[in-house]
């Protein structure tokens, strides 16, 4: 799963991907515009917001994507400690609140109840399709019971769409999620992947779900 950390004190900004890192893997920003174009991409999880950023505040973020559509949960991460901006973020589409200092523990339980909530995370019965079902372990996936083992990016690759399953999403989503904004390669990977995605999934007549929108990128849906 991938976790955005919009945050403008960067030691701290270091110390919470160090934190999260063990488990997830990090993107950070350190000003609201830059916190604004990470998030409108909609590939991450889950976003830790800062309230008071350089630029554009935290606030704004939140309204920003919210109208956009864009409904990845916000955990709001500030000093401020008034029950008016806790209010305030909520009422402007966060899900979460906490309050700076904070222990790991806590930033973390609270990253994995903001994950289950919204049906990311499933601790118990894992990530699920159809009869399709990711364990998280060593990338095992079970389809119709049947074990078959994928490398870490084709797990990545199937557990995003399994994740936004009946939504489309584009070449340039997946790309930036599966391989990053930095990667050396090219969005052509892409289709690559997916082919052979489809092939392992093929005996299974499971290939078919994931369809092609033509000139916009796929959708895991049932054929």
């Amino acid at each position: 799963m991938k976790i955005l950390i919009v945050e403008d004190n960067i030691s701290l900004l270091e110390s919470i991907k160090e934190i999260l890192e063990k488990e997830y893997e990090v993107d950070g920003a350190d000003n609201g515009e830059d916190g604004l174009f990470y998030a409108q991409q909609n590939i991450y999880d889950l976003i830790v917001l800062d309230v008071m950023l350089p630029y554009m505040n935290g606030f704004d973020i939140v309204k920003e994507i919210r109208k956009e559509k864009i409904k990845t949960p916000v955990l709001f991460l500030t000093a401020k400690d008034s029950l008016e901006d806790r209010v305030k973020g909520l009422e402007f589409g966060g899900d979460d609140y906490l309050v700076k200092p904070f222990q790991a523990p806590e930033l973390l339980a609270r990253i994995k109840a903001l994950l289950r909530r919204s049906g990311v995370l499933d601790m118990d019965e894992g990530i699920k399709y159809r009869e399709i079902v990711l364990t998280g372990k060593e990338n095992d996936v079970l389809v119709k019971g049947v074990p078959i083992k994928l490398t870490i990016k084709q797990y990545d690759l199937l557990e995003y769409l399994i994740q936004n399953s009946g939504k489309i999403l584009t070449k340039e989503q997946i790309f930036d999620r599966i391989w990053g904004f930095d990667s050396d390669t090219t969005i052509a990977i892409v289709e690559v992947f997916i082919h052979q995605l489809r092939k392992k999934l093929e005996g299974f007549s499971y290939h078919k779900d994931i369809q092609t929108v033509r000139g916009v990128g796929y959708i895991l849906k049932e054929s």
